[in-house]
């Protein structure tokens, strides 16, 4: 049986080639994020700064929340964010050291 092609279906197959041409975009960026917090925790580790600033993180998220303009919700930003940013501690090339807490 022949396809009937419609403008709805071709306007459907057109978006999501669009769709599917943002996800690798997604996808290149994802990687590409890992790749750099990789090298900045390599200069941290060399320099003897701290790994993780849980501050520099809160900052990051209410830059992008600042930046946000919807549809996506500031919650959900939120969320994805912290996971991406999980995410990117969990691809370190090897096992940041434990951080003492300031006894001062």
């Amino acid at each position: 049986m022949k396809e009937v092609i419609t403008p709805l279906s071709s306007g459907l197959k057109k978006k999501r080639k669009e769709i599917d041409r943002v996800d690798r975009r997604l996808l290149n960026l994802l990687n590409e994020r890992i790749r750099l917090v990789s090298e900045a925790i390599a200069i941290k580790q060399a320099t003897g700064e701290k790994i993780r600033i849980p501050q520099r993180e809160g900052e990051i998220l209410e830059r992008l929340k600042l930046r946000n303009k919807g549809p996506l919700k500031e919650e959900e930003l939120e969320r994805i964010f912290r996971a991406i940013i999980g995410l990117c501690r969990r691809h370190l090339p090897f096992p940041p050291p434990l951080e003492q807490k300031d006894n001062h």
